[in-house]
């Protein structure tokens, strides 16, 4: 049997653009990428802090060391430039795997969204 787990977070980034013109997606800075253990086109769930909206996407590579972190096309109406959102990757994988699998959290800068 399969289940579904948390396999990467990345915990409370603040956005730094909503940009309701481009077609979709998430724009996630690429060391918080690598950090967090994601890929680029991997579908991911986006919490809102501030709403308490959630959502699912998928990643595109933003510039490295740049903090962006940017809702893209639909998605721009559940959030605004300055909340804060948890970014949240699943996987699936079979039940006695799951039970001592560690997922990848990271908890950047919550103000600057860079790695300490």
């Amino acid at each position: 049997m399969l289940i579904e787990v948390i396999k990467s977070k990345i915990h409370r980034v603040k956005v730094t653009d909503a940009d309701l013109s481009y077609v979709g997606s998430i724009t996630i800075d690429r060391d918080l990428i690598d950090a967090a253990n994601l890929i680029v086109g991997e579908k991911v769930q986006i919490v809102n802090i501030n709403n308490g909206e959630r959502l699912e996407t998928y990643i595109i590579e933003g510039k490295r060391a740049s903090g962006e972190v940017t809702l893209n096309g639909p998605a721009a109406r559940k959030v605004q430039k300055g909340d804060i959102v948890i970014i949240i990757g699943y996987a699936q994988m079979e039940f006695e795997k799951a039970k001592g699998f560690k997922p990848t959290i990271i908890f950047p800068d919550e103000n600057t969204n860079l790695l300490n």
